[in-house]
């Protein structure tokens, strides 16, 4: 008889990240729910750090990687541990993941309301606080690693597998995404630009979502799933499809995102076919969870964690059918840029990652507490809430963006734009943000009815900081493979081969994807006539970036008759060789920007930004858009010009040798320049008493020579903007 091994399991690095994911997704949600009043009441943009640009990436980030990261590692550390039977290899490494996963997203918090951000989606941190993650996700994966490798079971289960792809995929997106140029502590560009960057920022941003919100989630639910039913996965070999087929398609399809840009066709193309694949395997995946259930569905009726579970996979399901449908062309030519995506990504938010994660919870405390939960009664008031809540988010948003996808297409018989002021598509949706609102608040109070259900089951309850166990230790001989035995076994009992193999299965795509881009020239090519921003305008596109503007405003007029209509000449991807990071945007809560620059078919003058930006109600009645008085009323500080410049031309863009010397003497002439404009048209009442040299130090002057040059360098009048010359 073989000997048992007597070891505990470390419940309480569980517990610790279970706590966090409630406190940081009350947090988050509550943030989002700000976020979404502020697009109906404009007035609630209290302050500079409080405005909808900067806290809407707070959301993103406090949801994707505090509520999301966090309960991540909770079902890692509590699942990994039964799977292996074996404690996690290093309780100290266990303890610096969490708090230095706390440290990070508290850095978060304490730079993006602050306007430090690198204005990349879903990787707005700046560098050292990318390092940071980048320590804690190795120290993540030594600590995943090293306990596999110490295990007691011969066979990985399938959970275990989207938990090896999560940490090398993850890892591979992060380091290749943030390669940036530091120009300060708290200041960096993107290294890569224009239409480079847009490609591999979707490149990350979309296996953002396929590796850190779905693949481990998609371990998560093998496992508790099957726990909370008492029955075993419906299909060993549906799991094996599911994971190979899903890790090697999903890394395609980013391109999908910029569909009609400036992105090579051959990309586009590549990200459409690739996510219509996707299809196959994600549904795959959705069967093999809800099959599970077969046989069992009467406990659906009666546990609340199933319930939860069975909601979140059914919206994994929505989610993953929708997506590749968005990237047809032909409905991407509607659902791009409006409100139909904001449904999409919370459907897959609130219902996948949400609910699924309110299910772990339901069922990880009362285990950790030694107790039933404090109130069933309580939970599925919460589920119906939630579930509601999700409904009432995503069906009025849905509406929003057929609405605005169909009014920006709308044409006169005569060939005119029945909408010609953007602003008549963005009031009709006001009822639309005020439901959506709403269903956001009634899915928050849910989740705080969880947060007092789970803490009176911890004040009721006793933790068990220790779980005592016994598990026979694992035998090391010569490896043979069975003559019935399935060809998968053997790869499942090789975890080093598994990873190896999964790196390999991710990489084909992003090199097929990433390397022509970067290597051959005629898929960016160059024109002559852009040049590099001027100084003042250089600082004005990082204020527009502080702001957060690129979430409200894209900067790519697509080659479609009614945008040209509305906008002007469509974007070339030899406007942005420049563009350090890129800001295509995407989302249109306001009109695209590419072609306000001088010259263009607004040709606004100066003192209409000026104005616009004080107060957007006086120039555009009915408009959401906050106020940016304190860009009015703050100085610019140019004492990192210099090393902006330098940053820039160590990076490639052409500034000339020595041109560092004329830095501070080319902004303020232009500044000059830009400040007699406003004041020479608004002579009368409150300006009367402000002179140029008061104004031209003002953030708003840089602001608005940077949209003053956007799109204006195609016109071939346009010179030079070092000389810092007028048309």
């Amino acid at each position: 008889m073989m000997e048992l091994e007597q070891f505990s399991y470390d419940n309480k690095t569980v517990k610790n990240f279970a706590l966090a994911t409630v406190i940081w997704g009350v947090i988050g949600m509550l943030v989002g729910l700000l976020a979404a009043c502020q697009l109906v009441w404009p007035e609630l943009n209290l302050t500079a750090w409080l405005s909808f640009g900067r806290i809407r990436p707070l959301h993103t980030n406090a949801v994707i990687f505090a509520f999301v990261g966090n309960g991540i590692f909770a079902g890692v550390y509590y699942s990994l541990q039964r799977l292996l039977k074996a404690r996690m290899w290093s309780d100290v490494l266990s303890n610096i993941n969490f708090w230095g996963w706390q440290l990070i997203i508290l850095s978060a918090v304490l730079t993006l309301p602050f306007g430090y951000t690198t204005g990349k989606e879903y990787a707005e941190l700046e560098w050292p606080i990318d390092i940071a993650i980048t320590i804690l996700w190795v120290v993540f994966g030594w600590n995943l690693f090293a306990t596999i490798l110490k295990r007691r079971v011969k066979h990985l289960y399938v959970a275990i597998w989207f938990y090896i792809a999560t940490f090398v995929t993850v890892a591979v997106l992060h380091i290749v995404n943030s390669f940036e140029l530091p120009v300060s502590f708290l200041k960096s560009y993107s290294w890569y630009a224009g239409v480079q960057d847009a490609l591999v920022q979707w490149w990350y941003g979309h296996n953002a979502v396929a590796f850190f919100l779905t693949a481990p989630y998609l371990g998560l639910m093998y496992y508790f799933v099957p726990k909370a039913a008492n029955r075993p996965v419906y299909s060993y070999r549906l799991s094996i499809i599911h994971f190979w087929a899903l890790i090697f398609i999903y890394i395609w399809a980013g391109p999908h995102h910029l569909l009609y840009t400036a992105l090579p066709d051959w990309a586009q193309s590549l990200g459409v076919v690739f996510s219509i694949m996707l299809i196959a395997p994600s549904w795959g995946g959705m069967l093999n969870g809800l099959l599970t259930l077969r046989g069992a569905w009467d406990r659906v009726r009666e546990s609340v964690v199933l319930k939860f579970m069975v909601v979140a996979i059914t919206c994994y399901g929505m989610a993953t059918f929708e997506g590749p449908m968005m990237s047809l062309k032909s409905v991407n030519i509607i659902s791009h840029f409006t409100d139909w995506t904001i449904a999409h990504v919370h459907v897959g938010g609130l219902g996948w990652n949400g609910m699924l994660t309110f299910g772990m919870l339901y069922w990880l405390i009362p285990k950790l507490y030694q107790r039933k939960l404090f109130s069933n009664r309580l939970a599925n008031i919460h589920f119906w809430i939630a579930t509601l809540g999700i409904i009432l988010y995503t069906i009025p948003m849905y509406w929003a963006g057929f609405t605005q996808g169909l009014m920006w297409q709308d044409f006169n018989p005569d060939g005119t734009l029945v909408n010609k002021d953007f602003l008549e598509t963005v009031t009709q949706l006001r009822p639309y943000y005020i439901m959506r609102a709403l269903g956001g608040g009634i899915y928050v109070i849910g989740a705080i009815l969880m947060s007092y259900n789970l803490i009176r089951t911890m004040v009721l309850g006793t933790f068990l900081a220790e779980e005592p166990t016994e598990a026979p230790a694992l035998i090391h001989t010569k490896e043979t493979h069975h003559k019935n035995e399935y060809w998968h076994r053997v790869i499942e009992r090789k975890p080093v081969r598994l990873l190896v193999l999964s790196l390999i299965v991710i990489l084909i795509g992003g090199v097929v994807e990433l390397v022509p881009t970067f290597l051959v020239t005629s898929n960016v090519p160059t024109i002559e006539s852009v040049k590099p921003y001027s100084p003042l305008e250089l600082e004005g596109r990082d204020l527009y970036i502080r702001e957060g503007c690129y979430n409200c405003h894209s900067q790519m007029v697509r080659p479609l008759r009614f945008e040209t209509a509305r906008y002007g000449e469509y974007s070339k991807a030899g406007e942005f060789i420049y563009d350090h990071p890129f800001q295509w945007g995407s989302k249109r809560t306001g009109p695209d920007l590419h072609r306000e620059g001088r010259g263009n078919k607004q040709n606004r003058p100066d003192s209409w930004h000026y104005l616009h930006m004080l107060d957007p109600t006086s120039i555009s009645p009915g408009s959401i858009m906050p106020a940016y008085s304190w860009l009015i009323d703050d100085d610019l500080d140019t004492s990192l010009s210099i090393a902006k410049i330098t940053a820039m031309r160590k990076m490639g863009v052409p500034y000339p040798e020595g041109f560092e010397k004329e830095v501070h003497q080319n902004m303020d002439k232009q500044a000059a320049e830009i400040s007699e404009n406003i004041l020479k048209d608004l002579k009368n009442g409150d300006y009367s008493n402000t002179n140029v040299q008061q104004l031209k130090k003002k953030e708003i002057i840089a602001l608005i020579a940077y949209l003053q040059r956007l799109g204006a360098d195609i016109h071939e009048k346009t010179e030079n903007v070092l000389d810092n010359t007028d048309e």
